[in-house]
């Protein structure tokens, strides 16, 4: 399976803590291999086979609010 690197994009990302909980979250599924998250940009580097809605459904049993997800293109997104 392909590895897509996404940006998912997350409202409620407020504090460091809150961003290694979403990253934890996100490791713990099969098919990811990387994730980053910014709490000060609100969204989240993911690499992963794993369909849109898995990970949307992941970060938001974390407890946050999901605003959209969009592939990376560039080194910044």
């Amino acid at each position: 399976m392909h590895h897509m690197k996404k940006i998912i994009e997350v409202e409620n990302l407020c504090c460091k803590r809150c961003a290694e909980r979403a990253e934890k979250k996100l490791l713990l599924m099969d098919g990811v291999t990387g994730a980053r998250a910014s709490y000060r940009r609100g969204v989240i580097l993911v690499e992963s086979s794993c369909p849109d809605d898995a990970l949307i459904a992941c970060v938001e049993e974390a407890g946050f609010s999901v605003k959209g997800v969009r592939l990376r293109k560039g080194i910044f997104g």
